[in-house]
């Protein structure tokens, strides 16, 4: 029996090899994508529109490739295999950015990787359920998420120290990129094992009407919660593009991502081990406040200082929410389904983000920054309403005989 106060020594070896694996390859992304646009807009002489374009049709290439990795993942009864291949297609894809002499490589190179991320994003969601037992799941991905945000903010600044001793050389720091990556790939094939089921696995089409009918009411519940959640927050570019207006110079403004990343790694665990004994609609209900907060002071924000307590409290809202979403989906789907599960709520939170987006920018365009935020703050108080109808609670989740 485990203890009612989680260790990081009871979770799995398996969810630290994951973790890792997220560390190593966030580290390796993100010293690239935070010097992308600007390598495109001044070695490469692309316009804006085209920067927009790339980067709008190759995260619509991974959401949609969510689901279907999912699907794939439960009918053969395996994950490791399609989580090595998104990965290994995210590592093949950083040369080719070194390499790019023109937008159009860029491009293939960007889709190559989001096709990587949209594979192995819910096969290795999955994999975590698979692996570590119902009552510490919170932790679990609490830990995974809290490593793998570390990634996201160790990549830019060590882009940054690179640009600063190499001088701008952009090609030199994307080739530096592949050797996390690699990193990444070893670590997956060779220190994960898949855990085998006792049972003999029956190849059936999860997308088939008998098998959706084993998805609960309260699982598409949890599905409609991370899609308000993420309506309510939009996308990170917009505290960027918040910082811009407080007049930080411009070499410092991704620091403003890094300042977020490092709130949200340092409480993703505290707060994932906190849901594995509370009630999960007062958490949810308690991040939403958080991000009301956030919104609030950003909307009013007129000094880096205060701006910084904005991106702050984003950061701790993202700490408890993420992982806690994602707890709440293992809880809720069938183990034969986690995959599948897994695709359909990270397709629909990833629509939920680019209305969110669109409608943020629309507001920003018309009204101005505050009016941004101050309509997050109202969707988040309209989201509260939502939650207490919610049937979702803290609960044990409980595996069929031989189902694991």
């Amino acid at each position: 029996m485990f203890s009612r106060f989680t260790t990081l020594k009871q979770i799995p070896k398996g969810v630290w090899v994951l973790g890792v694996v997220s560390l190593m390859m966030d580290i390796s992304s993100e010293m690239i994508h935070s010097l992308l646009p600007l390598f495109m807009a001044t070695t490469l002489g692309a316009s804006v529109l085209i920067i927009g374009l790339i980067e709008g049709v190759a995260e619509a290439t991974a959401l949609i490739l969510k689901v279907f990795s999912g699907v794939i993942s439960d009918y053969i009864g395996k994950r490791k295999g399609l989580a090595l291949l998104g990965y290994g297609l995210g590592a093949l894809s950083k040369p080719l950015f070194a390499l790019a002499p023109s937008a159009t490589m860029i491009f293939s190179a960007r889709m190559i990787d989001r096709i990587g991320k949209g594979i192995r994003g819910a096969p290795r969601d999955a994999l975590v359920a698979d692996v570590t037992p119902a009552e510490i799941r919170g932790a679990a991905y609490g830990l995974r998420q809290a490593l793998d945000t570390t990634g996201a903010f160790l990549g830019p600044l060590l882009a940054v120290a690179l640009m600063l001793l190499w001088h701008n050389d952009f090609q030199s720091i994307f080739w530096v990129a592949v050797i996390p990556a690699v990193i990444a790939i070893a670590l997956l094939a060779f220190g994960l094992k898949e855990p085998v089921s006792p049972v003999v696995h029956k190849r059936s089409n999860p997308l088939r009407r008998d098998n959706l009918r084993q998805l609960s009411s309260r699982y598409w519940w949890v599905v409609a919660l991370g899609a308000i959640f993420t309506l309510a927050r939009f996308s990170e570019a917009f505290l960027v593009l918040r910082a811009q207006q407080m007049h930080i110079p411009l070499f410092a403004i991704p620091l403003v991502m890094v300042a977020m990343n490092i709130v949200y790694g340092l409480s993703a665990y505290p707060f994932g081990k906190l849901s594995d004994r509370v009630d999960h609609r007062k958490l949810l209900q308690w991040g939403l406040v958080v991000l009301i907060a956030a919104d609030l002071v950003l909307a009013l924000s007129g000094h880096w200082l205060t701006l910084l307590a904005g991106v702050g409290l984003w950061g701790i809202h993202m700490g408890m929410t993420q992982g806690l979403l994602a707890a709440m989906v293992a809880h809720t789907a069938p183990p034969a389904l986690r995959g599948t599960a897994f695709g359909v709520f990270n397709l629909v939170s990833g629509i939920a983000l680019l209305f969110a987006s669109l409608g943020a920018g629309l507001l920003w365009e018309t009204w101005g920054a505050p009016s941004t935020f101050y309509s997050g703050a109202v969707i988040c108080l309209l989201s509260l309403l939502v939650i207490k109808i919610s049937p979702v609670q803290q609960q044990k989740a409980s595996s069929p005989p031989g189902s694991r």
